[in-house]
């Protein structure tokens, strides 16, 4: 009796023809070079971010000749000596980096809460809401969130608006420090509560019920118990919150109008308004140079092995 066509499906043999294919370009003999391949498009990913590095560093040790706007032929240590030594540059500086301990201190505060709440609610309904809230600002672009705030926050906004309702003369709620760290606190809130629900959710509910048949109470069972079991994830929610904030360009040149810099936009400026890529070379490597530190300090204080969820620090 013939054999129906619909007993081995077409999906089936593309497999087939696919594994024939795969068995003659890569024999089994290879199979050990295998894991190899698999890594190789990252490999390839990270030399090339290697050599720009090392393109970048080139530039950033030759000076900038303003009669001709061309760049040196020697190398000369001019450009981190001018970022180090100007005010300017300094105070750009100091702005990033209190930045993106404010931001991440204040993320962390609301995040934790937010995640707690969508991990534990026993109602499905609000647990879909939460999660709806949460995903739903990665559907719309930072630069539109941006500018979202500036009609929100304007003079003529409708924050500014309300507020006239009651007689309050209007606010000057945008182009300062304070805008900027709140619009980045609102963008950086969904990557943190997506690094906290998984430290939470492996937090087992029998242990804060254990907690509380002991005595504690809600507030001591968040200090001894919570707190720390989701230390893997508090870690890698400050983390990525606070290298993200110190590289971040968008918001500070929006929200701040020009006058909050980050080290992110003094580096586009040096870049593409003053043509000076010797110096915009250099403030990249600082920058580069400034997270590696901050990763390196969290992993000696934290270990590692902190950031895998339920692992132990070392």
């Amino acid at each position: 009796m013939r054999k129906s066509r619909a007993a081995y499906p077409v999906g089936w043999r593309i497999m087939d023809g696919l594994e024939w294919a795969v068995d003659r370009l890569w024999p089994r003999t290879l199979s050990r070079l295998t894991p190899w391949l698999m890594v190789l498009p990252a490999i390839l990913l990270v030399g090339l971010l290697v050599l720009g590095l090392i393109q970048i560093a080139d530039a950033s040790l030759r000076t900038l000749d303003r009669s001709t706007f061309l760049m040196s032929d020697s190398w000369s240590d001019a450009n981190y000596a001018r970022a180090l030594s100007d005010p300017v540059y300094a105070k750009i500086l100091w702005r990033s980096l209190s930045g993106a301990v404010i931001v991440t201190a204040i993320t962390l505060f609301f995040a934790f809460p937010y995640a707690y709440l969508m991990v534990r609610t026993p109602r499905a309904w609000l647990r879909k809401l939460l999660l709806i809230a949460l995903f739903l600002p990665f559907f719309i672009g930072q630069v539109v969130r941006a500018y979202g705030w500036l009609i929100i926050l304007g003079n003529q906004g409708i924050v500014n608006d309300m507020l006239g309702l009651v007689g309050v003369a209007p606010l000057r709620l945008l182009y300062n420090y304070p805008a900027v760290v709140f619009g980045l606190v609102q963008y950086m809130l969904p990557f943190a509560v997506l690094m906290l629900a998984p430290a939470l959710t492996a937090i087992p509910e029998e242990t804060e019920a254990a907690a509380g048949s002991l005595g504690a109470n809600w507030g001591r069972t968040l200090v001894h118990v919570l707190l720390p079991m989701a230390r893997p994830g508090l870690v890698g929610a400050g983390l990525v919150v606070m290298t993200l904030t110190l590289t971040d360009f968008a918001m500070p040149a929006i929200l701040g109008g020009g006058s909050q810099d980050f080290i992110a936009n003094a580096i586009y400026d040096q870049f593409f308004r003053t043509s000076d890529q010797g110096l915009g070379s250099a403030l990249a490597l600082m920058l580069v140079g400034l997270g590696s530190l901050i990763v390196g300090a969290i992993f000696m204080l934290f270990g590692a092995g902190t950031l895998a969820m339920g692992g132990r620090s070392k």
